[in-house]
């Protein structure tokens, strides 16, 4: 069962920067496409950021220009960097993998099956 592990989370004010990790176990994380999620109470899990598994970007249009996504697959990581920071943007962030060999769904906007527990993002004065 593949894990995945995210931190880098935390309290920062506004225009501030952070950068979320997220590791996952076992030795198929280089097929896998991966996204970020994020989610505040009572709203649904929204798509923040995806990389596809040759590297390509996508980005939900409130984050283009600000936020970074990326992937390190020799070390099993993909990252999130999240610069000038909004109010807007707390919320949980959620790791999440695609290990599906179509790419279909992940190109549709559809999430894979394997979530991250979240980490905490929290931007404030």
């Amino acid at each position: 069962q593949v894990q995945l592990v995210e931190s880098g989370g935390g309290l920062v004010q506004p225009g501030g920067s952070l950068r979320l990790s997220c590791v996952a176990s076992g030795n198929s994380f280089s097929s896998y496409n991966m996204g970020w999620y994020r989610q505040t109470p009572g709203t649904q899990r929204e798509l923040v950021a995806g990389i596809d598994r040759r590297g390509n970007p996508k980005y939900r249009a409130s984050v283009k220009g600000r936020f970074t996504i990326s992937r390190d697959n020799a070390k099993n990581t993909m990252y999130l960097q999240m610069n000038s920071l909004k109010p807007e943007d707390t919320a949980v962030y959620y790791c999440n993998a695609d290990p599906r060999s179509s790419s279909s769904y992940y190109y549709a906007g559809e999430s894979g099956d394997l979530w991250g527990q979240g980490t905490q993002v929290t931007v404030s004065s």
